[in-house]
């Protein structure tokens, strides 16, 4: 039987959503006041699920302080009251938007979290938007 275990954490980040392939103009019409020159920021909130069996020698799934300990490190440390745009290699080349953000934090825990392990990421941009990483 597989079971779902999940650690919260949260981080603080400015982005801007701009494509620069395009002008200004079509900037703004796809990203409107995401586009800001000037930036804007986000209280992400952030779920990180981990499901498989129990495993039967230490009773859990993920042993969570190891999964608190690869977020806090991996994550937290990397993006919190960073702007994601110029502070960080992941987002020189890719637009920060929400869904490339949960990806990219799914991709970093997955090298950190046992392959028999599955994984998904659940990142809140705000309380209304929300995306969900499984890496399908």
């Amino acid at each position: 039987m597989k079971i779902s275990v999940c650690r919260k954490a949260h981080f603080n980040a400015a982005h801007r959503l701009y494509n620069p392939n395009w002008d200004m103009k079509k900037n703004d019409e796809v990203f409107g006041k995401c586009n800001n020159p000037n930036y804007h920021g986000h209280n992400y909130q952030l779920e990180v699920w981990v499901k498989g069996d129990i495993n039967p020698e230490t009773g859990m799934v993920i042993d969570l302080k190891i999964l608190k300990d690869h977020i806090k490190l991996e994550i937290e440390e990397r993006f919190d009251h960073k702007n994601l745009n110029l502070d960080t290699e992941e987002f020189k080349n890719l637009i920060p938007t929400a869904e490339n953000i949960a990806l990219v934090i799914w991709k970093i825990l997955r090298e950190k979290i046992d392959a028999h392990l599955s994984l998904k990421v659940v990142l809140y941009e705000t309380d209304r938007n929300v995306v969900e990483c499984t890496g399908e």
